[in-house]
């Protein structure tokens, strides 16, 4: 049998394309309908509304105290402000603030975030409302009441209130008590 170039040439042309062609096949849909189609990517995640606070407004010295009761706040209030001698501590991060959470000595980064019901969130995962978040009840720029969202925590812990302290080394707005009689100072 003799073959010629030319035909040979043809023959190695075809298979080569169909070779090619069979490659494609595997990774495109079928028009018989006999191949899936690809799945579809996730949906794009919309951007978090902002929260109502910024981080800055609640960077400070603060006096700390916490109540169950709401006719308890008045009182607590007072509580918070004389604990300024010893203040709670909240500082700027990179993510937020860093804070206290519960159930641990350790100070941790915190986010700010806004949740979907409209409400404003403390807590260190996006995701808001998490279980490890305190929702902001009221901020007036000086006093701050947050309220845990995981009831156990918040049954345990509490509304924490914290009141703004004067900057380090100011004088307290309370006059000190007078001397006694005859004690050296």
């Amino acid at each position: 049998m003799v073959v010629s170039f030319r035909g040979a040439a043809r023959v190695l042309t075809a298979v080569a394309a169909l070779t090619s062609l069979a490659g494609c096949a595997s990774t495109l849909p079928s028009f018989s309908g006999g191949g899936s189609a690809p799945e579809p990517g996730p949906p794009p995640v919309a951007a978090a509304p902002p929260a109502s606070l910024r981080p800055d407004e609640i960077v400070g010295r603060w006096g700390y105290s916490a109540f169950h009761r709401p006719e308890d706040r008045a009182r607590t209030e007072g509580k918070a402000r004389e604990a300024c001698s010893n203040p709670y501590i909240i500082n700027r991060s990179s993510v937020g603030v860093a804070m206290l959470g519960h159930d641990s000595p350790q100070v941790q980064d915190m986010l700010l975030k806004a949740g979907a019901d409209g409400k404003t969130y403390i807590g260190p995962n996006p995701p808001a409302p998490d279980s490890d978040d305190r929702e902001v009840v009221s901020f007036d720029g000086r006093v701050l009441v947050l309220r845990w969202v995981d009831p156990e925590v918040a049954g345990r812990y509490g509304n924490m209130l914290l009141v703004r302290c004067g900057a380090e080394g100011t004088a307290s707005r309370r006059p000190r008590p007078a001397p006694a009689p005859g004690a050296v100072r």
